[in-house]
Parts: structure tokens; C-alpha cells; sequence
């Protein structure tokens, strides 16, 4: 059923209404001053049975008048929340920061590392160039260990056949 005359105007007036406080939010947000939009003026109370369709009744939509101060509490929350984001960005940038310094920190931990690793390497190498020309002595060394031990065996030897000969000697004499 389509709408006639006054009940037309009010839900016209009702959906204009949101734009209106839209377009004042925004305008509060962004710093703007705007008009205030204009009032639309309040329609006179029907009677219930004074329509011209006959005897069906309409329901008038219960507005709210809004706070005078809703400019300044969407001021107020939009600045707040600039602040807010303008702490999470800090927070955010610091966060950053300290993890570049981490990052130069580690890397200065890495080339000193590095610096040690090659330390240790020169010198590895420096200890396996005197082994090798130690290598030489330590080779006639050994050779002179197995002479040694070949020669205290040959000791022992010649020790067992002395107390053997001494033995038969003194056997021999007492007879």
C-alpha cells in the first residue's frame, strides 16, 4: 500500500534525518564547522481514525530529541581515538627501532664472531705447519723409542744368561 500525503512527508523527513547526523559526524570529525542541519518541524499528532483510509490507523515513529552535545562527544571521541592511534603508531615505530638496533647489535655480534673463527682458523693452520715440520723429529723419535726397547730387551736377555752361566760356574766349582 503505497503512502499518501502526510504519512509521505514523515517518512520522507525520517530518512533524511540519518544523512543529516552522518553528515554532521563527519563534518565533527574532520574539524569542519557546519550548520547545524535543519530542524524539521514537528508534524501535528493525528487523531487515530482521522486518516482518509477509513478507519485504519497509523503509528507515528518516536523520535528522540537528540543531545545538544552530541557535536562534542564525536569531537571528543575523535580526537581521543587520534590520540590512541597516534600512541599505537609510536608504539609501532618504537618497536621498529628496537629491533634495527637489534638487528645492528647481532650483526656487530656476527662480525666479531667471524673475526675470532678466522683467528682461530690462522692459527689452526699456523699449529698444522709446525706439526708437519715437527713431524720429521717426531718420526726419528719413535725410531729411537723402538731401539731403546729393542735394546732393554736384549738387556734382560743378556741378564737371564749371565745368572744361567753364573749358576752352572758355581755348580761346576763345587764339585
Amino acid at each position: 500500500m503505497a503512502a499518501t500525503g502526510d504519512e509521505a512527508a514523515a517518512m520522507d523527513s525520517i530518512s533524511r534525518e540519518p544523512a543529516a547526523v552522518s553528515a554532521g559526524l563527519i563534518a565533527a570529525a574532520s574539524g569542519i564547522a557546519q550548520a547545524e542541519p535543519p530542524e524539521t518541524p514537528p508534524s501535528a499528532p493525528k487523531k487515530p481514525g482521522a486518516n482518509s483510509d477509513g478507519g485504519v490507523e497509523t503509528a507515528e515513529e518516536a523520535v528522540e530529541p537528540a543531545e545538544p552535545d552530541i557535536n562534542e562527544l564525536c569531537a571528543d571521541m575523535f580526537e581521543k581515538m587520534g590520540i590512541f592511534l597516534q600512541g599505537e603508531l609510536t608504539a609501532t615505530c618504537e618497536d621498529y627501532l628496537l629491533l634495527e638496533n637489534m638487528n645492528k647489535l647481532t650483526s656487530l655480534k656476527y662480525m666479531e664472531m667471524k673475526d675470532i673463527s678466522i683467528n682461530i682458523s690462522r692459527n689452526l693452520q699456523d699449529l698444522n705447519n709446525k706439526y708437519a715440520s715437527l713431524q720429521p723429529y717426531l718420526d726419528q723419535i719413535n725410531k729411537i723409542e723402538e731401539q731403546v726397547s729393542a735394546l732393554e730387551q736384549a738387556a734382560y736377555k743378556l741378564d737371564a744368561y749371565s745368572k744361567k752361566l753364573e749358576a752352572r760356574f758355581k755348580k761346576l766349582e763345587k764339585r
